[in-house]
């Protein structure tokens, strides 16, 4: 199992989050951008760059993605993809994108869209707050007890 992060809107307390726990539970955290990214020297913990260009880090995460996996992501078509895999989605506010909910999500973000495309203020995603992060944390320390080895455990 491996954690993959939608990375380049991923708010920075979320990736320092996800780091403390890759080094916590030895799980593998890869973060995708098509930015470079800095991240902390360690072996759980890497950075993959793409190049620039329309979706190509959601294209990376859903070539890389296996049943089993958890993407972090606030992306609905990539929930959506990742989730078709079998991957276990996580958004940044510690919401599970579901196969239940998943289809909701896609009309209600298909419907804002077109809203905004015909001029309709819709207005953006309310500000990340601290209890958004305690909420992403307490979700991901659940999974990861859940879902992952323990540091020592064998295969």
């Amino acid at each position: 199992m491996q954690v993959l992060v939608d990375a380049d809107a991923c708010p920075v307390v979320v990736k320092e989050i996800l780091f403390r726990a890759a080094r916590r539970t030895q799980v593998c955290v890869t973060l995708v951008a098509n930015q470079y990214l800095r991240t902390p020297p360690s072996r759980f913990i890497k950075a993959l760059q793409v190049p620039a260009g329309f979706d190509a880090a959601d294209a990376r995460i859903v070539e890389l993605v296996a049943a089993g996996d958890l993407v972090i992501t606030a992306d609905i078509p990539l929930a959506a993809a990742a989730l078709d895999k079998g991957a276990h989605i996580l958004d940044p506010r510690g919401n599970w994108f579901t196969r239940e909910n998943i289809q909701e999500r896609l009309t209600m973000r298909d419907v804002m869209d077109q809203l905004r495309t015909s001029g309709i203020a819709t207005g953006g995603p309310a500000p990340y707050m601290p209890n958004d992060s305690k909420a992403f944390a307490g979700q991901l320390d659940r999974f990861l007890a859940r879902h992952s080895k323990p540091p020592g455990a064998g295969a």
